[in-house]
C-alpha cells in the first residue's frame, strides 16, 4: 500500500510539473514562432540584444533591420521578439539552461 502511495505522489508531481512548467513554455514558443512567421517588411521589432529597428529585408533565416536612416544590420530570425518581456524571459531561460 505504501509503495502505491509513493508512486501516486510521483505521478502527481510529474503531472503538476508538466502543467505549470513545460506546457506554458511550449505555448510561449509556439506564439513566438507564429509572431516571427507573420513579420513583414516595415514592421518594428526588438532584438534579443535590445536593438530596436524596422524590418528592411526578409531572408530565409535572417532579417535586415534598419536601425537608423541608411543603417542596416543583419539579425537571425530567432533573435527577434514581440516584446521586451519575451526577450527577457528567453534570455533568463537560456542562462538557466547553461547553468544546469
Amino acid at each position: 500500500m505504501e509503495q502505491i502511495q509513493s508512486w501516486g505522489m510521483l505521478i502527481l508531481l510529474i503531472v503538476v510539473f508538466y502543467f505549470f512548467m513545460i506546457r506554458p513554455q511550449q505555448k510561449r514558443q509556439k506564439e513566438t514562432k507564429k509572431f516571427r512567421d507573420a513579420l513583414k517588411k516595415g514592421d518594428r521589432v526588438l532584438t534579443a540584444g535590445g536593438i530596436h529597428g524596422r524590418i528592411a529585408e526578409i531572408g530565409e533565416t535572417t532579417f535586415a533591420l534598419e536601425v537608423a536612416p541608411g543603417v542596416k544590420i543583419k539579425v537571425e530570425k530567432s533573435m527577434i521578439y514581440p516584446s521586451a518581456e519575451e526577450a527577457q524571459a528567453d534570455a533568463a531561460n537560456a542562462v538557466n539552461a547553461e547553468q544546469k
